[in-house]
């Protein structure tokens, strides 16, 4: 073999090995964009805009800004609005949709969910923000100390919402003309750990003003670092004026996060939102806004107040003021607390209302009541991915299983159209009959079952772990509640589905039949109309009817309780 040869054949080597590498280099442009992430949710891909600064430097930590749309609006228009790029003159929401603008370059990289399109930010279109979240970090570095929120309208209330629930995620947010959903509001004492900018308008129609006033004045009497800008006869166009010149960019530029702050105050009633820095909750008096005011009085020394709070741990790996193996001095609603800890302790009530104790190395008994990941309400199974189950047990006609089939689809049809306007949830879980469940739809899904034990395969498996049954053959009642099985939620709705007379009222976020899925608790029962209930209650901490429950659902008659 002559040498020409070998080294026509080694430059041909070469020449492919290069060609291979550049393929596997390819990098995404500068600039706007949309890229998309699977979500677990319903097995879809799903959309998010992606603005990437010029001269991108893939081994560089750039900051980053999460922006949530508001209502009739999508992740390009966002993407466009934080630029303070609005639609051309005469140019609709469609047209303004197909393309992007050119805007002045900044050194961020900027992220816009979908989520779903017009259904708020809560549920699945939450765990959406989250999901976009995590797919940027997994595709770029990011500056984990410099990842701001912001939104406008429907998207200025998430923006309320899922910074508050979660503070020690961002360094800052900016909320514009806030429609929060209900239960934020009471969670403002977490503004107190991150600084917040509002923008309104004082003539907005659609937002009135004063829930913003309201909003900066509680917080200024907390003492958060709260600023506000009201745009004198503006109407629900706010944000117009509030992201003009990319001013959003120059005002986060003044903020970063402080992972290990000296003082920490969150408040919390839910176990899914358990955290901020370095204090976690473990266990929540049942129903109640649970509370903690923390902060380190010197090394080693911290001064605690609680409200509502039954256990909690505090964990100081890395925290300049704690010095591992040394004494940790802990006054705790105004008790002293002694301990010696690595980095980790957690505390609790001897009794209710009791005495605060450090828990020790000694074997404790496993907690089986309510906790993170098993504690309702009723849209908690609603929440993450779920199936929608009809039974088959009972051998129905037909005609039977038709109906069935039909109660089942109408309320796996998050999709239904709204108008123009509201367009579609874009959201596709699935129906299954029991006998089409899967081990791997147990193991990974919530499941909606429909029916009774008599007549779902599923419900009758768990019968004599079920606290209540709906008698056989009622059809006056409806009767849904939501239990933790097996690592996941069941929710059981027999006799009237959960939207039998609800009325078509209010701002059509969602559709009719889950309209009223945000307010119900761990249980309802009804007669008639689910307009009219006899019991919306929680179970009690022990995954129990409480006695009044089940008093009233003796007296109805149409109910069996399980022993």
């Amino acid at each position: 073999m002559g040498s020409n040869w070998k080294n026509a054949v080694l430059s041909l080597t070469l020449s492919l090995a290069a060609i291979h590498a550049d393929v596997l280099a390819q990098k995404l442009p500068s600039g706007p964009q949309v890229l998309t992430f699977f979500s677990d949710a319903d097995d879809t891909e799903q959309p998010y805009g992606l603005y990437l600064p010029q001269n991108f430097d893939e081994n560089k930590k750039y900051p980053l800004v999460i922006m949530l749309h508001g209502a009739g609006s999508n992740h390009r228009l966002a993407l466009r609005r934080v630029f303070g790029k609005s639609n051309a003159e005469g140019e609709t929401d469609v047209e303004a949709t197909r393309y992007f603008p050119k805007w002045d370059n900044v050194d961020y990289i900027v992220a816009s969910p979908y989520a779903r399109g017009t259904a708020g930010y809560q549920g699945v279109p939450e765990q959406d923000v989250y999901d976009v979240l995590a797919d940027v970090k997994r595709r770029f570095k990011i500056d984990e100390d410099r990842t701001y929120l912001t939104g406008l309208s429907m998207g200025g209330g998430g923006t309320l919402w899922i910074g508050l629930t979660r503070p020690d995620i961002w360094a800052a947010i900016a909320p514009v003309c806030p429609a929060p959903p209900a239960g934020t509001f009471e969670l403002a004492p977490n503004a107190t750990n991150f600084p917040v900018h509002f923008f309104h308008g004082d003539a907005d129609p659609v937002v009135p003003v004063a829930g913003t006033q309201k909003w900066v004045a509680t917080l200024q009497d907390l003492g958060a670092e709260v600023s506000y800008k009201e745009f004198v006869d503006v109407k629900h166009d706010s944000w117009v004026n509030a992201y003009d010149s990319e001013y959003i960019f120059q005002w986060f530029d003044d903020y970063k996060r402080n992972p290990h702050p000296d003082h920490v105050r969150f408040v919390s009633k839910q176990y899914k939102y358990d955290k901020a820095f370095w204090v976690t909750f473990n266990r929540i008096a049942a129903g109640k806004l649970a509370e903690i005011d923390a902060k380190f009085t010197k090394e080693n020394a911290l001064d605690i107040k609680t409200q509502n709070l039954e256990k909690f741990t505090l964990n100081l790996k890395n925290h300049p003021k704690f010095k591992p193996g040394a004494a940790l001095t802990l006054k705790i609603d105004g008790s002293n607390v002694n301990a010696r800890t690595d980095s980790v302790v957690t505390l609790f009530r001897e009794s209710a209302g009791g005495k605060w104790a450090v828990e020790g190395a000694t074997i404790m008994s496993i907690y089986t009541g309510k906790k993170k990941g098993a504690e309702g309400p009723i849209y908690a199974a609603f929440a993450s991915r779920h199936v929608y189950v009809y039974g088959t047990a009972d051998n129905p006609s037909p005609e039977e299983l038709r109906k069935r089939v039909d109660i089942a689809t109408q309320a796996a049809s998050w999709s239904q159209y709204r108008g123009e306007f509201l367009g579609r949830i874009m959201f596709f879980p699935r129906v299954l009959a029991d006998k089409e469940v899967r081990p791997s739809d147990i193991e990974s899904s919530n499941l909606i079952l429909f029916g009774t034990k008599e007549t779902n395969a599923l419900i009758a498996k768990h019968a004599d772990m079920l606290p209540v049954h709906l008698k056989k053959g009622d059809t006056a009642h409806g009767l849904f509640y939501i239990l933790p099985m097996e690592g996941h939620y069941i929710a059981v709705s027999s006799g009237l589905p959960w939207w039998t007379g609800v009325k078509d009222e209010g701002f059509p976020f969602v559709s009719i039949v889950h309209r009223k899925l945000p307010e119900f608790k761990d249980i309802i029962f009804f007669k008639d109309s689910a307009a009219n209930l006899l019991i919306d209650n929680y179970f009690t901490q022990e995954w129990k009817l409480d006695d009044d429950t089940k008093r009233k659902l003796s007296a109805s008659g149409a109910v069996d309780i399980t022993p």
